[in-house]
């Protein structure tokens, strides 16, 4: 495949390259789902009035609903063996893509930002229980930062482990999940014997009750909670053609994912909520943070190999999850120009200069504004492209004209932007009183922002349908016509 739309990175994957199997995709999904924000997903919840069950059960509906999206838009990775960028010329126009890319790339490189962060903070913790530092002493912060040079320096270190990745390209990722899966899921599961054994009544671990006094308490809570449990993998459900690509066949990308993503998060969840019991009976309080608890465990040498076993799987989910997409993304920008390489590269930058330990320090804005707020972004994106592929096109698109853009997808198609601009429409009050945290809208618009992508997504649906109904259906029409 050839022409101005195209590179080696963005052309439609060969039978060669088509070597992932079922389990390679299960694996993947290991790889990103067990990953410290996983572990402290139900602390929120607990938080707020949920009892242990009712969270890790809130956790894995969550899961299951985004699965959905996951495995559809796969379908099209996989039949044409494109990236997300790529397929969604078909719906956004050639042009018009770069909207949904490139939202698509900023949430990642955000997220790229936080994983880094967490990366780093493991490594400082490891030097802590080394003695390389004095961790107490380290209190002096860098003007503008708020944080340590120390801090900063092993920040850029964990940053560093990532660009070594990115710049050996897509199949070391596949290598990087393949291998850290089972050590990951060995891990998770030493740190639960450790709570079980540890704790003398395991009854105890168990005995967290809900604090709802009435049915209208909980699901005030539930659904804008379960809300950020599906936008915690929004933006995968979107680019995850950037994985099922090079998958063998349909059945594999579809098993993969319901064998790796619905079954690990809640697992890890579970083994959070049950370790984090254990530090209440054995330090007299909550220690949600893994790495904070981790230099609690023992030995130095304990202490040092689950460290690195947090600092693998936080790798492992960033490169995956947050560096693929918007490397893709940008690289369709300007093909000729920018390879996948270059586009991880710019990933890796704007990574660093958002500053992403502000963010994640404050779980209020993590959950309310950071998850949810992009929930309400590319959960229309989602439906938009759902709709186009089975609804209007029945899964059948000309595979050149996807890199043509004088064909019949070039240029931008109108009403798919029209439609992403009504279904946003609706959250954007509510986002703007969550991000500012002053009341600019009636308490109404709150209300709908706790259900953003389900709110987004099926009425991006319904408008993109109703817009496009007999626009799309031909093979020589132009979706902007």
């Amino acid at each position: 495949m050839s022409g101005s739309l195209s590179n080696p990175d963005l052309a439609p994957s060969t039978i060669e390259q088509r070597t992932w199997s079922m389990w390679h995709l299960a694996a993947l999904w290991v790889g990103m789902a067990v990953c410290i924000p996983t572990y402290t997903l139900a602390a929120n919840m607990i938080a707020q009035g949920m009892s242990w069950w009712q969270a890790v059960l809130t956790v894995m509906l969550g899961n299951v609903i985004v699965l959905v999206p996951m495995v559809l838009n796969g379908h099209g990775g996989t039949k044409y063996g494109v990236p997300f960028p790529v397929l969604v010329r078909a719906s956004f126009g050639t042009s018009g893509a770069h909207v949904a890319a490139i939202a698509r790339a900023l949430v990642a490189c955000g997220w790229f930002g936080i994983q880094t962060w967490i990366g780093g903070w493991a490594i400082y913790q490891i030097f802590g229980a080394l003695d390389w530092i004095d961790i107490a002493l380290d209190t002096n912060k860098l003007p503008g930062l708020g944080i340590t040079l120390t801090q900063f320096l092993c920040f850029l270190g964990f940053w560093f482990l990532n660009l070594i990745v990115v710049l050996r390209g897509i199949e070391s990722i596949k290598i990087l999940e393949t291998w850290a899966a089972p050590f990951l899921l060995l891990m998770g599961v030493a740190l639960l014997v450790w709570a079980v054994t540890k704790v003398d009544d395991i009854g105890a671990l168990f005995a967290q009750k809900s604090r709802f006094e009435r049915p209208g308490q909980f699901w005030a809570v539930f659904f804008p909670q379960l809300t950020a449990m599906v936008g915690f993998w929004a933006t995968l459900s979107l680019n995850i053609p950037d994985f099922t690509r090079y998958c063998r066949s349909q059945g594999a990308q579809a098993a993969g994912q319901i064998i790796g993503l619905p079954t690990t998060m809640t697992l890890f969840c579970f083994i959070g909520v049950v370790v984090t019991a254990a530090t209440v009976l054995l330090f007299g309080k909550a220690i949600w943070d893994p790495v904070a608890l981790v230099p609690m465990l023992g030995s130095t040498t304990v202490v040092v190999i689950a460290l690195f076993a947090l600092t693998i799987a936080t790798l492992s989910t960033n490169i995956a999850a947050n560096v693929v997409s918007p490397a893709n993304g940008f690289s369709n920008i300007a093909p000729r120009a920018i390879s996948f390489r270059v586009g991880g590269l710019i990933t890796c930058f704007i990574g660093v200069i958002i500053m992403p330990w502000y963010l994640y320090n404050d779980l209020g804005n993590y959950i309310f504004t950071w998850l949810i707020g992009y929930g309400a972004l590319l959960g229309p994106i989602a439906g938009i492209m759902l709709c186009d592929y089975f609804l209007l096109r029945k899964t059948r698109l000309d595979l050149d004209a996807l890199y043509d853009p004088k064909g019949i997808y070039g240029g931008v198609n109108w009403r798919a932007i029209i439609t992403l601009v009504l279904a946003v429409l609706p959250n954007l009050p509510g986002f703007i009183n969550a991000a500012t945290g002053m009341s600019y809208f009636p308490a109404f618009f709150d209300h709908i922002y706790s259900y953003a992508w389900f709110v987004g997504l099926p009425l991006s649906v319904i408008v993109y349908y109703v817009l496009m109904r007999g626009r799309a259906l031909p093979a020589d029409q132009r979706p902007g016509e």
